[in-house]
């Protein structure tokens, strides 16, 4: 049965293989099972928004598990999907904005407004629009997709470590006190890591935060409390919409999509130019994937969380070996097996050095994507490379895209080679610059 699923032989993998990356994946993104509730629950200035954190929890874990479920069961990708990073800030600013307003309502009003966006991307997927845009972009960007988020990944995982931190000055620094404990153990892991893969030890992502949480545990920097544990609220179908279709937050509307569209789509290049899953310049069966991921967010809408999208930490669950959707599938039971299981999986979600070490090493591997741009030709190189620099250093995939997205159509055209753009990249950069020309959120 699994084979006729998830064509495991044809895919040279097993279902062991896939099981242990679909738990490796799980373990490098545990944390958005509390860190999104903790984003969605409060606003910046620390008071409540409306959104209790036991029901922001209920709606993270169901939305991904519907929505990866979906992934690996109908499109056969070990990409996972959970509530995005980014998305849930700014559903927290929609929140804040609808509150100035004097919307009394104003969580659930947001709820309505991600709604509406989860139908526009579930049609904009049916009607084939998404995976046309993907299939339009060239070699070299798509390659420089899967570097720049290659980068923001090892740069997240430097971060979450405490080896990077914010500096007034700079914006960011190495941290020099190196003898932290957060720093001596992602060190640590890092050390066994690397070593085991270099070695070719299967399952050295795994065994990398399996070391790292033990470590952890006798440091006393994490706390072992309990194993079993389920929310006492929900927000499960607690949204606004009639209040949402008011003409004056369609700007929010628009910002969800592009925020959705493109890291969805970014995170999709990366991993799929990761894992060799990339045939002829296309991604086969992209829609499949697409269409999971806007399901996902019309679910998540209707459980009480902000827009689901792909998660770059599939990454980690391909380079131990995922290669099928079984991956995802087993992740995405993991997510609802989270319910049960809450204190627990907070000991490895919540301390984030645990798994930060598993982010860096598979920032390094995605970087060989980069020995496929096209260097020679300046009108390929010059946009990759904005896209590269700029996903990192804007923290944020699809301001990274827009970079080299719009810098892509206006070399072309200056070096008169304008015909080898693809027509919709050219309404891909127009729209934009019109986002940002007249939207500034």
């Amino acid at each position: 049965m699994l084979e006729r699923l998830f064509k495991l032989e044809e895919k040279e993998s097993t279902v062991r293989i896939e099981l242990m990356a679909g738990l490796a994946t799980f373990m490098t993104m545990a944390y958005i099972v509390f860190v999104n509730p903790a984003i969605l629950s409060a606003d910046f200035t620390g008071e409540p928004t409306g959104l209790s954190m036991d029901a922001a929890m209920l709606a993270t874990c169901l939305a991904a598990f519907v929505a990866t479920t979906l992934m690996g069961l109908y499109a056969n990708y070990p990409i996972a999907q959970a509530p995005g990073m980014g998305e849930n800030f700014f559903f927290v600013t929609v929140v804040m904005a609808l509150a100035a307003q004097g919307v009394t309502n104003s969580w659930q009003v947001a709820l309505g407004i991600v709604l509406i966006s989860g139908v526009i991307f579930l049609i904009l997927s049916l009607l084939h629009v998404r995976q046309a845009i993907i299939d339009a972009v060239s070699p070299s960007l798509k390659n420089g997709i899967a570097v720049g988020i290659g980068l923001l990944i090892a740069f997240i995982g430097f971060q979450n470590a405490g080896v990077i931190i914010k500096n007034p000055g700079t914006g960011v620094s190495f941290n020099s006190d190196i003898l932290q404990a957060n720093v001596l153990i992602f060190l640590a892991g890092l050390f066994l890591t690397a070593v085991l893969h270099v070695r070719g030890v299967r399952g050295a992502i795994v065994w990398g935060i399996l070391f790292n949480t033990i470590l952890a545990l006798v440091a006393g920097q994490v706390k072992y409390e309990g194993i079993f544990g389920l929310p006492k609220e929900h927000a499960i179908f607690q949204f606004d919409i009639v209040s949402a279709l008011k003409y004056q937050f369609i700007p929010f509307i628009i910002v969800f999509l592009f925020m959705d569209m493109f890291d969805t789509m970014g995170t999709l290049i990366g991993v799929a130019e990761q894992a060799g899953f990339m045939v002829d310049n296309k991604l086969p069966g992209a829609n499949k994937a697409l269409v999971s991921d806007a399901v996902g967010t019309v679910v998540g809408a209707c459980s009480g969380t902000s827009t689901v999208t792909s998660f770059i930490e599939s990454s980690v669950g391909v380079e131990y070996g995922g290669r099928t959707g079984l991956a995802s599938v087993a992740t995405g039971f993991l997510f609802l097996f989270a319910l049960f299981f809450t204190p627990l999986v907070g000991m490895v979600g919540k301390y984030l050095p645990i798994t930060a070490p598993a982010l860096v090493i598979v920032g390094t591997m995605m970087m060989r994507n980069v020995q496929k741009i096209d260097w020679e030709d300046f009108s390929e190189a010059i946009p990759a490379f904005l896209i590269i620099l700029g996903i990192p250093l804007s923290y944020n995939i699809h301001d990274g895209l827009a970079m080299g997205f719009i810098a892509y159509p206006l070399i072309k055209l200056c070096a008169g080679k304008g015909k080898e753009v693809n027509w919709l990249i050219y309404v891909v950069a127009a729209v934009f610059i019109l986002r940002y020309v007249f939207i500034k959120i």
